[in-house]
């Protein structure tokens, strides 16, 4: 069967997304392909991994992902062919974590070129709940070229449960959400992607959660753009999640109404994690950039505590699972 479905995917016109794994899983809905479901294909691989490529289509169905090695790539034009949808709520299904349309806990993990949504928010029937596109805990994962779309909590960046490292790297991708939709405690670097603010009476695109001085733990957003919607009401770039909530923007094109102050307290009035937090920027621009009107516990960086923020200085020297990735 796999020489037949490899024979076919020549013949669409399918490429490999690495060398390392010769033979790719093909997804899609037509009756000729071997797997009708990412699940499937996904569960049809070895313990090692693989590549698996998806046709164009909407593919609603919620996916598990737990072993390294795998690396899945949308075959489209663009990353809106390949929709990848599930609707579950936090309310519904015990928690935050199991709403996640895709949740990828295995190392090494590569995604491109496609669209993960969590449209729960979108049911008028629905009640106010967390709802997660996905979720991302693995170490050495990739994600490049990708829209999540959700509303709140739309991308889990984390560790995984036993808070081991998890180095993680997003590039040119589209995050839309409004209420902490980055959020988690990942080691994370995010390059060129635009955060878009929904419309809602409040919007935060971060709440990373360090939650001690000595973790390795932090968000980096490196030459990002900030939109939102007309009707998005309370723009703030972040609230700490946990104490050392750790934030930088690098050269962000702040092109949304970010309050004045930038960053706000997890529970004004109630909580006191601004005073540890280390949110800071570096030459932001647009309207919502004030670095004279910010939050006094924030920093504005020199050229030399930027640097120290840079795409190697983050990652230092362990960088070989960034292939393909320009170094900065």
């Amino acid at each position: 069967m796999r020489v037949s479905v490899l024979f076919a995917a020549v013949l669409a016109g399918y490429v490999c997304i690495s060398t390392a794994h010769a033979q790719p899983l093909f997804v899609s809905r037509a009756e000729r392909a071997a797997y009708h479901s990412v699940q499937a294909a996904i569960d049809a691989l070895p313990a090692q991994g693989g590549d698996i490529q998806i046709a164009p289509g909407i593919y609603r169905e919620k996916v598990k992902l737990s072993k390294s090695g795998v690396h899945i790539r949308g075959s489209g034009k663009r990353p809106d062919d390949t929709v990848i949808v599930y609707g579950d709520g936090a309310i519904n299904v015990g928690g935050t974590a199991h709403s996640a349309t895709l949740d990828a806990s295995g190392d090494d993990f590569r995604l491109d070129n496609l669209t993960i949504q969590n449209d729960y928010a979108l049911n008028p029937a629905n009640s106010s709940s967390q709802a997660v596109a996905l979720s991302v805990t693995g170490d050495r994962d990739v994600i490049t070229r990708v829209r999540l779309l959700g509303a709140q909590d739309t991308l889990f960046a984390s560790k995984g449960p036993n808070g081991r490292m998890s180095r993680q790297y997003f590039g040119s991708c589209y995050i839309e959400g409004h209420v902490d939709f980055i959020f988690g405690d990942a080691k994370a670097y995010f390059r060129q992607c635009e955060l878009h603010g929904l419309a809602n009476q409040a919007v935060v695109y971060t709440a990373q959660s360090k939650g001690a001085l000595d973790e390795d733990s932090a968000y980096v957003f490196d030459h990002c753009r900030l939109t939102a919607d007309p009707a998005a009401g309370y723009v703030a770039l972040g609230r700490p999640w946990r104490p050392y909530a750790t934030v930088i923007f690098l050269s962000t094109k702040m092109d949304a109404p970010v309050i004045a102050e930038g960053w706000r307290e997890w529970t004004p009035g109630q909580t006191n994690k601004l005073r540890t937090a280390n949110y800071a920027e570096y030459k932001s621009s647009g309207i919502g950039a004030n670095p004279a009107g910010r939050e006094p516990h924030s920093h504005q960086l020199t050229d030399s505590e930027a640097a120290k923020w840079s795409l190697s200085a983050f990652f230092g020297d362990a960088t070989d699972w960034l292939s393909g990735v320009p170094p900065k």
